[in-house]
């Protein structure tokens, strides 16, 4: 992502930020069937630790400690934790990570293998956001949440490797999930960062896809609104997708207008929807993604039925996070079967020839 740091707010810094973007651009004809439309897939999960948040992190991590800053921290249980953990460590940064009581052991070892100093909250952990910023005002510790200018600054990276991939090609759309919406914000930042170059005329389509268990940017869409209001507690369900399962985006607002403003739209999609469109990546497209990554190939399947993506028209998918750190969990349905040595070759032409 480096090669376009004349556009990034800090000279290229050490350690893993220098790994983190420059992920493949896939031209994958086996998910049109899926998606109805052309599909690209930018694979974000070939990132150091496996997400988009390298980039973001690559960016605000290394800013903070030039800016004299000796700890830094985030409020997170997934991809954001790892990552800034990761960062942190490889600048020899103290790092304090903040995740909910009930974290899951499995996501407890991911993060904690960078050695950071983690702290279980008890109570409403959705109100650590707020109270995180407060607490970077009164300590000497800076707080890199979603929504951090310098993880904006490195999201909008992955837009400019889109073109430069394509070139002379353009994409007519680009899909993503939506959570914090901030991702959606550093595409954004992107597009109008190549219009004032005068690189691009007109903007790709945005397309943002949530978990329909917890979608306040989409209510916000179909209800003509120009603001995203947080869901209230009933109006959150469970999901697969836990990791863009945020009923408050701090960044929903400016998401909202991105899309607006580049023509796009917003949708949501159950969960059995992203279970079959994580299989239809595994299966026709080789990718390994984790279920909030599925969200963008079940919603574009969902805008090209309605009619607002033709089937002519190129679309990049954006998974954003691999899904390898989600197996061993015991989500997946496996078949088997078991066949001895002896019999192996009958029952393999037995397979072919059915």
């Amino acid at each position: 992502m480096w090669r376009h740091a004349e556009l990034l707010p800090i000279d290229v810094p050490d350690g893993i930020a220098t790994a983190a973007g420059d992920t493949p651009l896939i031209r994958s004809r086996r998910l049109d069937e899926v998606a109805g439309c052309r599909v690209y897939v930018k694979d974000e999960g070939e990132n150091p630790t496996g997400s988009y948040k390298d980039r973001g992190s690559a960016v605000a991590v290394p800013q903070a400690i030039q800016q004299g800053t000796d700890v830094v921290g985030t409020v997170s249980y997934g991809n954001m934790a790892l990552s800034t953990a990761a960062h942190a460590a490889s600048l020899g940064c103290e790092c304090v990570v903040l995740v909910p009581a009930d974290i899951s052991p499995g996501r407890l070892e991911l993060i904690a293998q960078y050695g950071p100093t983690i702290l279980r909250v008890e109570g409403d952990y959705s109100k650590l956001y707020d109270e995180a910023l407060q607490l970077t005002r009164d300590l000497p510790i800076s707080f890199l949440l979603s929504d951090a200018p310098g993880r904006i600054s490195g999201y909008k990276t992955a837009l400019f490797e889109i073109y430069d991939s394509l070139y002379p090609e353009i994409p007519d759309a680009i899909a993503l999930p939506a959570s914090s919406g901030g991702f959606a914000s550093g595409v954004w930042r992107g597009i109008l960062d190549l219009q004032h170059a005068g690189v691009i005329d007109s903007p790709p389509r945005l397309y943002l896809i949530q978990t329909a268990a917890s979608d306040p940017i989409t209510r916000a869409y179909t209800a003509d609104q120009d603001e995203v209001s947080a869901l209230a507690p009933d109006a959150v369900g469970e999901t697969i997708a836990h990791s863009i399962g945020n009923p408050d985006p701090p960044s929903g607002t400016r998401a909202l207008t991105a899309v607006g403003e580049t023509g796009g739209a917003v949708c949501s999609v159950t969960d059995d929807e992203i279970r079959d469109a994580t299989r239809q990546f595994a299966q026709r497209g080789g990718f390994c993604v984790e279920p909030a990554s599925a969200t963008p190939l079940a919603g574009v399947r969902h805008l090209t039925r309605r009619g607002e993506i033709d089937e002519d028209e190129t679309v990049v998918l954006l998974p954003t996070g691999t899904g390898f750190k989600e197996l061993g969990t015991g989500t997946a349905s496996i078949q088997t079967e078991t066949v001895s040595r002896t019999a192996l070759s009958s029952r393999l032409e037995s397979l072919l020839s059915s």
